[in-house]
């Protein structure tokens, strides 16, 4: 299933602070930590603490937050489907980079063990 373009729009203008507290209540309603949210973001955008309260400080869009991220070199392995698009499939690549996030958190929620999470073994 391919984006639109409208789709990409929306979620590059989306601010990455509006987004956040669905993150958190999202893994923190399964028994997760804030602390491993944190720790899958580092993984994939190389944020430390202190940089990404920055960012939701700054209100900073979708496109931005990942503009400045350092994607990680093994964010190709995140494979699946997400919010009825599959990864693989997305053209678009901050649409791609948004949905990494989305599906590294939903792989949170969902109980998997951090090193699945993070790729470790690939």
């Amino acid at each position: 299933m391919a984006t639109t373009p409208e789709h990409d729009a929306r979620i590059a203008k989306m601010t990455f602070s509006s987004i956040y507290p669905h993150y958190v209540n999202k893994i923190e309603k399964k028994g997760r930590s804030v602390d491993e949210l944190h720790r899958v973001i580092h993984w994939l955008t190389g944020f430390d603490e202190k940089k990404l309260n920055e960012l939701i400080t700054q209100k900073v869009t979708f496109e931005e937050f990942f503009a400045k991220a350092q994607l990680n070199p093994n964010a190709h392995l995140i494979k699946g489907v997400i919010c009825g698009y599959r990864i693989e499939e997305i053209e678009t690549p901050l649409t791609k980079q948004a949905r990494y996030l989305d599906k590294l958190v939903d792989e949170l929620a969902k109980g998997r063990k951090m090193e699945k999470i993070l790729r470790a073994n690939p």
